[in-house]
């Protein structure tokens, strides 16, 4: 599924290249993503669990992608270890097992993308976000 939505991405950065505003990029990679037949959502809101109550704190997936992609979106001179903690913040919160990091602002795409995959149960997904790991996550570039 990510080599997919990977080559969705390069299809895009092939016709646009770097220095867009994200906006751009997630508008065209969503038209690529329905040309080659893959389901998705955007701006998907993902509310906090804290003590029993769900908090909509405007935390917002850029895109999910056949129900179990998170596909964050960035735009940006590099990539630093917050956006990477935001993935993995939204893979634990969400369930979810894989995310892809796409930072369309470099020369070569492939130097902007991360994969990462969360390993926690769905039991430790419900967990507050206060209690997030970092050494929970294998990061695969890609």
């Amino acid at each position: 599924m990510t080599q997919r939505i990977i080559a969705a991405a390069i299809e895009v950065h092939r016709h646009l290249g770097p220095g867009l505003l994200e906006s751009a990029y997630e508008e065209c990679l969503c038209y690529e993503l329905a040309r080659a037949g893959l389901r998705f959502e955007r701006q998907v809101p993902l509310p906090v669990s804290y003590k029993g109550l769900h908090l909509d704190c405007a935390y917002r997936m850029d895109l999910v992608v056949e129900g179990s992609v998170i596909v964050e979106l960035k735009a940006i001179d590099e990539l630093l270890p917050i956006h990477k903690a935001q993935l993995l913040t939204y893979l634990k919160a969400s369930g979810k097992e894989v995310g892809l990091l796409i930072n369309f602002n470099v020369p070569v795409l492939r130097n902007g993308i991360k994969r990462m995959v969360n390993h926690f149960s769905e039991e430790s997904s419900q967990r507050s976000l206060s209690v997030l790991g970092v050494s929970a996550v294998n990061e695969h570039p890609r």
